[in-house]
């Protein structure tokens, strides 16, 4: 069995592996937009091979459902309609043992794909769908979090819940001033969000060698921080007060004590663990509040050889856009990263949910800056 092949197999192995804890109803509710039911990302890592290679490289390629097209694809306008993001919760039909065969169709037929090419396209390809599909590993996880703590009962996912982790260094890590180079210049997979490895120029700084802690951000919601508008850009104030945000995302105060919903169930927050589920809006506040900030995307590249990451993403004060060079690919493929370049703040790092051997130093994740469902955390700097 050849290389890609191996790693296909392993990937979508896991994919099902994820939903083994999964009751059959809880395959098909859509608790928010940005929330993905667990059948939907099922079906949609299947279509995407299914779009990309299947039909491109295998003549005579019979679809397992014509429809399947409309219904799983996610934003590429290139190819075709789509079902509109809210409405995926609606796809009660086909039902989950139609999508498990749906994937079996896919997967017999990469496997026959992958056993007689020789093509570096469809290499190149496939490995792209693999780092595809390791996104929605983790998405899948983060989505169904979030539908599970709208359940009353905060069901049990799992016995471990990704998020019990502590620091285990502390103190601050120097970076002198020069130039430095950013981007990936290697041969093995990247996104084309990081290409185009080039110079920057950066003044002397510090960054933290931990993550803010549940503790350490308990005490910035004592001393009134999601009431006291010095602390907030004012973008993230009119967020806190439009939403009624007055804590992370998944906290609980009963009787004095905070809680926090977890895939283990709810849980009595440890102040020593480190803090998830953060907003870039909160974790810019928290850092004014500590009369700090965020680091850029291009301070923590340099740093991160000498850090210890992956527990958390972590926020930047980077702004995602294009590297200089940046080329959008052409087709389909072209959809992936760049047309989402405005209004989306960069995360750098993994987190302790993200695929093994998924992530690099120069992994530019990006979500809206009120986003609070991913495993996100805060690092400062000054």
């Amino acid at each position: 069995m050849n290389t890609t092949l191996l790693r296909f197999k392993t990937t979508r192995s896991r994919t099902e592996q994820l939903c083994k804890p999964l009751q059959s109803e809880d395959y098909t509710p859509q608790s928010a937009e940005f929330a993905s039911l667990p059948k939907w990302h099922l079906a949609h890592t299947s279509w995407f091979f299914e779009e990309m290679l299947l039909k491109p490289f295998i003549e005579n390629y019979i679809e397992f459902d014509e429809s399947y097209g409309y219904l799983f694809n996610s934003y590429y306008n290139s190819l075709g309609q789509r079902i509109e993001r809210q409405n995926r919760g609606l796809i009660t039909r086909p039902d989950v043992e139609t999508i498990y065969k749906y994937r079996a169709h896919v997967d017999n037929a990469m496997a026959q794909l992958l056993e007689t090419s020789t093509s570096k396209t469809i290499d190149a390809l496939t490995i792209l769908g693999i780092n595809h599909e390791q996104q929605h590993q983790e998405l899948l996880l983060t989505d169904l979090k979030y539908t599970f703590s709208c359940n009353p009962l905060y069901p049990k996912y799992a016995k471990g819940n990704f998020i019990s982790q502590a620091n285990d260094a502390s103190g601050w890590l120097s970076i002198h001033e020069g130039i430095y180079s950013i981007g990936y210049d290697g041969n093995d997979f990247c996104f084309d969000n990081e290409l185009g490895k080039h110079r920057v120029f950066l003044e002397p700084f510090e960054i933290s060698k931990s993550l803010v802690t549940n503790g350490d951000y308990l005490e910035f919601i004592k001393a009134d921080g999601y009431t006291n508008p010095k602390y907030w850009l004012d973008d993230g104030w009119s967020w806190v007060n439009q939403n009624q945000i007055k804590h992370p995302l998944y906290w609980i105060e009963k009787d004095e004590r905070w809680f926090h919903y977890t895939l283990s169930g709810l849980d009595e927050i440890h102040p020593n663990e480190i803090l998830s589920h953060i907003s870039f809006y909160e974790a810019s506040a928290y850092a004014f509040w500590k009369g700090m900030r965020l680091p850029t995307e291009f301070e923590w590249e340099v740093a991160s050889k000498d850090l210890k990451w992956g527990q958390r993403w972590e926020w930047t004060n980077s702004a995602y856009l294009p590297y200089p060079k940046f080329e959008t690919a052409k087709g389909a493929v072209g959809e992936y990263n760049g047309k989402f370049m405005i209004n989306l703040m960069v995360l750098r790092g993994a987190s302790s949910a993200t695929a093994n051997h998924h992530s690099r130093a120069t992994y530019r994740n990006f979500f809206a800056p009120e986003t609070q469902w991913q495993f996100s955390g805060i690092r400062l700097a000054k």
